[in-house]
């Protein structure tokens, strides 16, 4: 018996104990830095020549591991041992595909705080952020097990006298997933084990960031009874591999999470047809966003400060949901203001492999030299109000950045710069709060802090994103509370952690019968 969804809880780092757990998992991790991970096609492990060396973005000393790197002729391999799977793989029932991923939650419930571990080196997630990146994964195993499994009883259609009607799903055949580094784990199963759950082989290329951790989810599958040729794992160069795997004539599917340009690129490129190719692609892509907290001028104020700082500052800003925007009711803008100051400060940076802290490195060099001219832009735009330092003397370090007074239309209010840097901006009434709110090209998350009832159920309908939440940040959803995907240029909206997600890799099918 599959007992009822709830998901995975968090760690409660106050526990003298489970710190001493956690530091423990640390150690653990560190003495096992530095190795070599294979490919993995058709459940071989292969080791190339070439590799992707991750780093500590906080000690860019400190190596985690190196990754082979997959050719074009490694893809070809992979997409036929994809192929040669999906034969047998597509059989199973949606009962045998579940118990894989339940089995595989409860290992990575065993392994929990080392997959933790390892994301507050290579991804230098603070402790508490690891912890819930490692759940959320949990989560989408678990709850995508059970929707596979309500989705395999097909659905109720009607019969008329003499004619037996059925609905049912079946399988696309192999797809491409391209996850991200931010969400190391959580984002890597989510969208690895979705499609492979409806009965889908995959072939996934991890971020170049954060190969060491998807890694461990390949192993974790292995060792739940995946079969082979389920998950083809294939780190390396997106230049070399990219495009290939999205034209591949085999790709059925392209589940991607990621940058703006590359998701547009991606859909545009999977729109061609190849030569020898009998389907049309689907594309899952979530692409980012530009999300903003609106405070009105009725509402809790220390909420409003606490909830726009700790959604703009959690994990460094490498969210697509964090805050970036805070747009205020010139009444209470300047006490907002005064509020989110004090509450920045205790957002230091460190490094999460060493201690517990508040925020750790930026991913990279491209992210911190793309961060740090942001903030140079920022200081013409508007008047820098905190922090706005960054140091790469050992790591990629960017502190809390606030800028206030700053034009809507201007470039830090519209661009999507993926750190830790927030621009406040002034509204006279509500009208202006979600005009200035939906004036992105995105629709990804946003927030409303506000006692007004009939504001809120204003922007209920009309506030322009795919997750909106009302008196609380605009970050951390849960899988099964909170689906999540975005609209306009923030990607499909496929509403990742919801009852409708793996329709996209499922293709329903009508039988009709005549008695």
């Amino acid at each position: 018996m599959v007992l009822p969804y709830k998901h995975e809880p968090f760690t409660d780092f106050s526990d003298k104990q489970n710190r001493a757990d956690y530091e423990a998992a640390l150690k653990k991790v560190e003495s096992e830095l530095g190795q070599d991970y294979p490919l993995v096609i058709s459940g071989e492990k292969v080791y190339t020549d070439e590799k992707l060396t991750s780093v500590n973005p906080a000690n860019t000393k400190q190596v985690i591991g190196n990754a082979s790197m997959a050719t074009k002729e490694h893809v070809e391999k992979a997409m036929e041992a994809a192929k040669k799977a999906f034969k047998e793989w597509k059989k199973w029932t949606a009962e045998e595909r579940a118990e894989v991923l339940f089995k595989a939650a409860a290992i990575a419930r065993r392994r929990k705080h080392e997959i933790s571990a390892l994301m507050s080196y290579e991804a230098n997630k603070p402790w508490g952020q690891s912890d819930a990146d490692t759940a959320e994964g949990i989560d989408f195993m678990e709850y995508y097990g059970r929707q596979m499994i309500r989705l395999g009883q097909g659905r109720e259609i009607n019969d008329r006298p003499g004619e037996n009607n059925t609905y049912f799903y079946q399988p696309l055949g192999p797809g491409v997933v391209i996850p991200p580094w931010n969400f190391a784990f959580a984002i890597v199963t989510g969208t690895t084990v979705g499609p492979v759950v409806a009965g889908n082989p995959v072939l996934m290329k991890p971020s170049e960031n954060t190969p060491v951790i998807a890694y461990k989810l390949v192993e974790i599958l292995e060792e739940a009874g995946l079969p082979k040729g389920v998950v083809n794992f294939l780190p390396g160069d997106p230049a070399e591999i990219g495009d290939y795997l999205v034209d591949h004539k085999d790709t059925h599917f392209i589940n991607f999470t990621g940058s703006r340009a590359t998701g547009t690129r991606i859909y545009n490129r999977a729109s061609v047809v190849q030569e020898g190719q009998t389907h049309l692609k689907r594309v899952v892509a979530e692409m980012g966003g530009k999300d903003t907290i609106i405070v009105d001028n009725e509402a809790d104020l220390d909420l409003a400060a606490k909830s726009i700082v700790d959604s703009a500052f959690g994990f460094q800003g490498q969210k697509c949901s964090a805050c970036s925007r805070a747009i205020v009711h010139q009444d209470v803008y300047d006490e907002v203001l005064e509020k989110a100051l004090g509450k920045a400060k205790p957002y230091t940076v460190g490094n999460p492999g060493e201690e517990d802290v508040p925020m750790g490195a930026v991913a990279n060099r491209k992210q911190f030299d793309k961060i740090k001219d942001y903030i140079e832009i920022g200081k013409k735009e508007g008047e820098l109000v905190y922090g706005g330092t960054t140091d790469d003397s050992k790591g990629y370090h960017v502190h809390a950045t606030i800028f206030k007074d700053m034009d809507p239309e201007g470039r830090i209010m519209q661009e999507e710069i993926f750190g830790p840097v927030v621009g406040f901006a002034k509204a006279k009434d509500f009208d202006e709060l979600l005009d200035i709110a939906n004036n992105t090209d995105y629709a990804l998350t946003g927030a409303v802090i506000s006692k007004n009832r009939a504001h809120l159920n204003r922007a209920r309908h009309e506030f322009e994103v795919g997750n909106l939440y009302f008196n609380r940040g605009c970050t951390g959803s849960i899988v099964g509370y909170q689906p999540f995907g975005g609209f306009k240029m923030s990607g499909t909206d496929a509403k990742a952690g919801g009852p409708d997600y793996l329709l996209n890799f499922l293709a329903p099918k009508t039988v009709t019968e005549a008695w």
